[in-house]
């Protein structure tokens, strides 16, 4: 009875001390899930100008919108320099040119959540105001 209550205890102890290791993984996975809910400013830029040519601003909006008519996709350049992949949570998966074709070269904040994989930075937009 003793050993049964002895080993009872210990895997008690065992279980209490994997529990924070686990609520770790478990939110590391729900970031790479998209389950990170984040809040910041950026700037919608052209991807193809803006790696290509260095092209954003007031002056190169209307460049942008063309571009994004033509499917180049329109991304999110935060204030810290990250940049972000709007992407649809869907199956099969929509563009997002259309909501963010409106706010083209302008400043905004956006709330979402962030899915991080292969070295790239992607947000499901839930909201989008200037």
């Amino acid at each position: 009875m003793r050993k049964l209550t002895l080993i009872a205890t210990l895997l008690g102890i065992g279980l209490f001390l994997a529990r924070p290791a686990a609520a770790q993984e478990a939110k590391k996975e729900m970031a790479r899930q998209g389950g990170e809910s984040v809040e910041f400013t950026a700037q919608v830029v052209d991807l193809s100008c803006k790696v290509v040519h260095n092209l954003s601003g007031d002056n190169h909006r209307e460049c942008a919108q063309v571009c994004a008519d033509r499917g180049i996709p329109l991304g999110l350049l935060s204030s810290d320099g990250t940049f972000y992949l709007p992407l649809s949570d869907g199956m099969p998966g929509s563009g997002q040119n259309e909501r963010l074709k409106g706010h083209a070269e302008h400043t905004v904040k956006v709330k979402g959540k962030v899915v991080k994989r292969a070295g790239m930075n992607g947000i499901i937009i839930e909201s989008i105001t200037m």
